[in-house]
Order: structure tokens, then sequence, then C-alpha cells
């Protein structure tokens, strides 16, 4: 990212000593390659019903309608720009925005209530919601990986797992492709650090069942690790499972997430787990960094 603003640098030439030159040729292409490179948020109009507020976040679940030449009609929560309009939503609102997306977040603006409403609760609320607590056992749950293999969590006794959950369509930065970097960080950062590495295992967690397939995934991973046909998933894996599965390993770490036709609901959770198989610490969010995670590790197992 360049420090300095294209067209005040402009103005400080003196335009007769350059305009003869094909010096000035040259700092004209240079300044429209630089404000080209600035990365742009683009903006879609959004509408639907909000779900639930969360003052805490900043942010509410919206049941929103397709985004034309963006994304399909879904359930997702949405970061809130003006984070005073929350003490003004109530879950059944009906409301219309501006979507803004750009290379590292995405956001509502200009939001207007375009009709008050009331839905009633979802008796699975409080039970989606509950995190599980450090130092609890985790079960242990059996998926498939990107190979089309089947595994158990009792595979990975004797190392940390660091678990998170996405799915490969998510179109927002700030949700699935910011963990899938994270975690491509971490990954980077451990073989680095071979005592570590050695010691640790990454796992990635797909709810979309019907689309996140074992090749979706397989192909999915290698992208983020850069290796692509040369990646053997031998420190961090991609996996998926049946509905069934899915609905309760989520369940246990308190992922919001549910699916209805096209429609996909979630949260965000990031767990590690202790080489004996319970919570050490849990991310709620998406707030944490890669380094915060590489020293939990390091505080896990020293």
């Amino acid at each position: 990212m360049l420090d300095f603003e294209p067209m005040h640098f402009l103005a400080s030439l003196r335009f007769s000593e350059y305009r003869n030159s094909g010096g000035f040729a040259l700092i004209l292409a240079f300044l429209v390659a630089a404000t080209s490179c600035q990365p742009a948020t683009k903006r879609y109009p959004i509408a639907g019903q909000i779900m639930s507020v969360d003052p805490e976040k900043k942010q509410i679940v919206l049941n929103h309608g397709e985004v034309p030449g963006y994304m399909p009609a879904m359930v997702m929560p949405l970061k809130v720009k003006d984070a005073s309009q929350l003490s003004s939503f109530a879950r059944g609102d009906e409301i219309a925005a501006t979507l803004a997306v750009d290379a590292r977040e995405s956001w509502l603006e200009n939001i207007k209530i375009t009709r008050k409403g009331a839905i009633q609760a979802d008796d699975r609320d409080a039970e989606i919601r509950r995190l599980p607590h450090e130092g609890d056992a985790v079960p242990d749950f059996t998926l498939v990986n990107q190979d089309g293999k089947r595994i158990s969590f009792k595979d990975y006794r004797g190392k940390a797992l660091v678990i998170t959950f996405v799915y490969s369509r998510c179109p927002l930065p700030d949700y699935c492709p910011l963990m899938s970097n994270n975690f491509a960080e971490i990954d980077k950062a451990l073989r680095n650090q071979p005592p570590l590495f050695s010691k640790t295992h990454l796992l990635t967690v797909s709810f979309d069942t019907r689309h996140d397939t074992p090749a979706v995934l397989r192909s999915y991973g290698a992208a983020y690790t850069e290796k692509y046909s040369e990646e053997k998933f031998d420190h961090w894996e991609f996996a998926s499972g049946s509905d069934e599965e899915i609905k309760a390993i989520t369940k246990f770490f308190g992922l919001q997430y549910s699916e209805s036709a096209d429609q996909i609901i979630h949260s965000l959770v990031t767990a590690v787990i202790t080489p004996d198989g319970k919570i050490y610490k849990i991310h709620p969010s998406n707030d944490w960094k890669p380094a915060d995670l590489i020293d939990e590790l390091h505080q896990l197992l020293q």
C-alpha cells in the first residue's frame, strides 16, 4: 500500500518542468497504477428480516433475499457500521440496506426499517448458543476428510488440535475466508517451528454437507496452502460429514448453524483442544489473530 495521496503528489510537481518530457508521462502512468491498486469497496442493495441482534459483536443475523451479482438468499450474521442503530432493531424487523464489501471485511450501512415485526423465538436458540467450557471433554466425533477417508477425533490424541468451521462458498471476506487465511498463516508459521509443528494438527470442518464433498474440500484446501497438487494434508485437514454428524459437532461447539434449501446461517467458532481431548480455548468470533493461537499453543505445549 502506497503511503501518499497521488493527487497531492501530482499537484506538488512543477508542471512546466515535466510536460514536455517523457518523465511526466512516466509519472502519470505510475500514479494511475498506484491509484488502481487501492482496494475498491463494492456495494450492493440488500433486504431481509432480522433474526437476532447482537450489540456486543455489533452485528445482526439477517434472513435476506438474493443479492444480485453477489450471493444467493441466505441467513447470516452481518456487521452494522453504525452500531448506535442496534438499539432500535428488534427480532422480526424487516430492513433495506447497503451491503459494503472490501478486500478485508463486509458491513451493512444505510439501514432503514421498512416494517416493524416480531417472530417467535426458536426453541433451539439457547441450545445452539451454548459454548463448551474450558476443560470439557470433546466427544469422539467422526467425519470424512478431503481424501474421502473416515477420520475420528481420537486420531489426534497426543497432539494439540485446532479446529474451525467454514463452508467453501461463503462470500464474505471477514467470515470463512478470514478463518481459512488465518489457518494458512498458522500452518506456515508452525512449519517453521518443527518442535511445535510435530505436536499440533489443524482441522477445518465444513457444514455445507451437500456441496462440500471431499473433492471440493481438497481443491479448496490446496488453494489455501498454495501447494495445489503437491499438498499432502499431513498437518491441516479439511472435512465434513453427514447431516447428523455435522449437527452433532456444531451443537457441541456452540456454532449457530442451520440450513434450509439454499439458506445457511452460521456464526464463527474456533477452538484449541488439548492432546488429551479437552477444550483449552474457545474463540466465538473472528476477532482473533494467528499470533494469538500460536501463543496459546506454546502455552499449552510448553
